[in-house]
C-alpha cells in the first residue's frame, strides 16, 4: 500500500473474537487472562503473540506501534510516554554494550540537549557536539571519540539544517555505532531514515503524528539489530504509552498525509510571504533555494515538501519587541509545540531553548530576535493576514 492507504489502514481490525472492531479500541486492562497456564507461559515467554501484562505491551499500543513501524519501514517500534522518553531509552539502549561515548548534532532540541549534557553525562557518558552538515567534521569526531552512538534530528530544531543523514548513517555504521534519529519534524511522508541508513528512528507523537494538540508522547522505530535491547529495557523500565494516548495517535495519524500536504504547502507560500516583509531580517526555511543545504534537501525530501516549520527573524528586534508582536497576534496559537492542525509560533529562547545559557544559544544563532513558526492547515490568506496585521509596517 501507498503511504496515504498505511496511514488509514496499518494496524486496524485485529479479531479479539468472533468480530471485527473497524477502529482499533482502547483496551485499559493492566493484565490478561488465557484459557491454560501452558498458553500464558507461551506469552510470557515470547514464544506466541499476544498481551500478559500492560507493562510489556498493551493491545491499543501494539496496535499504533504496527502502524508507525511500517509507516517508517521499521522491523518493531515501542510507544513511549513522551518524545523525549522515546530518545531516551533509544540512547540508553544504543550505549548498552558500546562505549559511553555520543557524537551529536550541535544544534538539537533544547531539551535533547540537556538530557545528553546533564543525564548521560552525570552516568559518565561523554557527548561531542558537532555541525551535522560538516560530513568530514561528523567523520573526524566518530573517528576520534570512537563513539557509541551518533544522534542527530531530520530537519534541526529551530533552525532548520538539513543535514546529509544517509552519508552520516555510513560514518556511523563503518564505526559500528548506532544512528539514532529524531524525525518529528519531517515524518515518514517526507523521510524514512531507516531505509537511509539509520538504527532507530524517534518521534514526538505529540507533534505531527497526533497533530491536534491532545496527545503526549513518543514512539521509538528500531532495526532488527537493536530491537532486542530496546524490548528488554520497555519491559523492564515501563516508560509506556497509555491506551487513551495510543488511541488518539492512532486517530490523528489516518489524517496524517492529508494535514502534511495542506502545512506544507502553506510553508511554502508562508515562507515567500515573510522573506519579502519589511520587518523580517531573515527567514530560515528548506524550500529556500538560497539555503544552505538546498543540494541536500533536494536530494532526500521529496520535491515541494519541505516540512512545515519556519524560522524567522525579525529586523532590530528585542525580547521586548518581539514579545510585543506575538501578543499582537489574533489566530495564531502562542505555545509550546508544533506540528498541530493551528499554525503556532514560538520564541526559542524562552521556551524551546531556555535552558540553554544566553552565550550557548548566541553560538548557536538562537538570538532573541528568533521566532519559529509550526504552520497549521488553515487557510493561508487567514495566516498571512494575522501575520500581517501584528508586524505592521
Amino acid at each position: 500500500m501507498k503511504f496515504e492507504s498505511q496511514t488509514v489502514h496499518a494496524g486496524d481490525r485485529k479479531k479479539p473474537g468472533n468480530y471485527i472492531p473497524v477502529t482499533t479500541p482502547i483496551c485499559t486492562a493492566s493484565s490478561f487472562v488465557y484459557d491454560s497456564m501452558e498458553q500464558l507461559d507461551r506469552v510470557f515467554a515470547r514464544e506466541e503473540a499476544g498481551p500478559a501484562y500492560a507493562r510489556y505491551d498493551n493491545p491499543t499500543s501494539s496496535a499504533l506501534e504496527e502502524l508507525v513501524n511500517e509507516l517508517e519501514g521499521g522491523h518493531g517500534a515501542f510507544s513511549c510516554s513522551s518524545g523525549m522518553m522515546a530518545l531516551h531509552i533509544a540512547v540508553t539502549a544504543a550505549l548498552v554494550d558500546r562505549p559511553k561515548r555520543i557524537v551529536a548534532g550541535n544544534v538539537l532540541y533544547g531539551a535533547t540537549t540537556m538530557m545528553l549534557s546533564t543525564l548521560f553525562s552525570a552516568l559518565g557518558v561523554e557527548t561531542e557536539y558537532v555541525d551535522m552538515c560538516d560530513v568530514a567534521a561528523v567523520e573526524a569526531a566518530v573517528k576520534a571519540a570512537k563513539t557509541g552512538a551518533v544522534v542527530m534530528e531530520t530537519i534541526t530544531n529551530p533552525l532548520l539544517r538539513v543535514a546529509p543523514l544517509d552519508r552520516i548513517a555510513e560514518i556511523a555504521r563503518a564505526a559500528g555505532a548506532p544512528l539514532i534519529v529524531d524525525n518529528t519534524f519531517t515524518t515518514p511522508m517526507l523521510v524514512r531514515p531507516l531505509e537511509l541508513g539509520a538504527s532507530m528512528v524517534i518521534h514526538s507523537a505529540t507533534k505531527f503524528l497526533a497533530g491536534h494538540g491532545d496527545v503526549l508522547g513518543g514512539v521509538i522505530v528500531s532495526d532488527e539489530a537493536n530491537f532486542e535491547v530496546l524490548t528488554t529495557l520497555r519491559r523492564t523500565i515501563g516508560p509506556n504509552l497509555g491506551p487513551f494516548e495510543a488511541y488518539l495517535t492512532m486517530r490523528g495519524i489516518k489524517t496524517l498525509a492529508l494535514r502534511m500536504d495542506k502545512q506544507c504547502a502553506n510553508a511554502v507560500k508562508l515562507a515567500a510571504w515573510l522573506a519579502a516583509h519589511p520587518r523580517v531580517a531573515r527567514v530560515h526555511f528548506p524550500g529556500d533555494p538560497a539555503h544552505p543545504d538546498a543540494a541536500t534537501t533536494a536530494r532526500l525530501l521529496p520535491k515541494g515538501y519541505y516540512g512545515s516549520m519556519i524560522a524567522l527573524e525579525l529586523k532590530d528586534a528585542g525580547r521586548d519587541q518581539v514579545f510585543a508582536f506575538m501578543d499582537k497576534l489574533r489566530m495564531i496559537v502562542r505555545a509550546t509545540s508544533l506540528g498541530d492542525v493551528h499554525t503556532m509560533i514560538l520564541h526559542p529562547a524562552m521556551s524551546s531553548h531556555r535552558d540553554l545559557s544566553p552565550k550557548h544559544r548566541a553560538r548557536l544563532g538562537i538570538g532573541d530576535n528568533l521566532l519559529r513558526i509550526s504552520t497549521g492547515i488553515e487557510a493561508i490568506e487567514d495566516i498571512i493576514a494575522d501575520l500581517e496585521q501584528a508586524l505592521g509596517s
